[in-house]
């Protein structure tokens, strides 16, 4: 008799949480957003409301947004009881911006993921440009132009965010041959995109010194240049 109780109180709680609408989705909380808006997310969640809050697929609605909206990173989807779902966006920070053939600009993060296009430059987001000197050209069957793009973002990636901000150009002459232009007016001289890690912390040392240019390309050696 008893065992038969349980079992009626389990079915009973089974039934009222996964299959009721006593638990039903009745509200969605869109947080972290910041250059995409709480409407894209929910059009993109697609969260069915009235439904029971047990079977709310979360994974579902993360892999739909990320899918939808590019620029967000992840999203982590939750839910509370007793009915609303949690959503939480991280979107992709640009560490640089790429002009295209018609005058645009696409933003890329850390791992090297275009995300969006811009019709200007974004303040603090360095600009890579492609000005290839007769080396560079020469050099293209070995490092082609997606390569030398690469590089520069490797570069734009690797720098603190203060120099970052500084940093209005990464210009690729070449794959040994890469410069950055500051808005002070200032040129680094970086090389290749190799090391970078460690150019950037001695670029941050060296910037503490005022100079027209800072050469980092041998880190081991790095000079200053008027």
């Amino acid at each position: 008799m008893i065992c038969l109780l349980v079992a009626a109180l389990l079915g009973g709680v089974v039934w009222l949480v996964w299959f009721s609408s006593v638990f039903d989705v009745r509200t969605v909380g869109v947080s972290g957003t910041q250059v995409v808006t709480d409407s894209q997310v929910l059009q993109a969640a697609q969260v069915p409301l009235g439904g029971p809050l047990e079977q709310v697929d979360t994974g579902a609605i993360e892999s739909r947004i990320e899918k939808a909206l590019p620029r967000v990173d992840h999203a982590d989807v939750s839910t509370s009881w007793p009915h609303t779902v949690r959503i939480v966006v991280t979107e992709r920070v640009p560490v640089a911006s790429v002009r295209t053939a018609n005058g645009g600009y696409v933003l890329e993060d850390a791992d090297g993921v275009q995300f969006a296009t811009t019709a200007k430059p974004l303040p603090g987001v360095p600009v890579v440009q492609l000005a290839l000197s007769a080396a560079g050209r020469g050099a293209l069957a070995d490092f082609p132009q997606a390569v030398l793009v690469s590089g520069a973002v490797e570069v734009a990636k690797s720098l603190p965010a203060p120099i970052a901000r500084q940093t209005q150009q990464v210009v690729v002459h070449s794959y040994d041959d890469i410069e950055l232009t500051l808005s002070s007016g200032a040129t680094v001289y970086w090389g290749s995109p190799e090391q970078s890690a460690r150019k950037a912390v001695v670029l941050n040392a060296l910037m503490k010194q005022a100079s027209k240019g800072y050469d980092v390309s041998a880190p081991t050696e790095p000079a200053l240049r008027s």
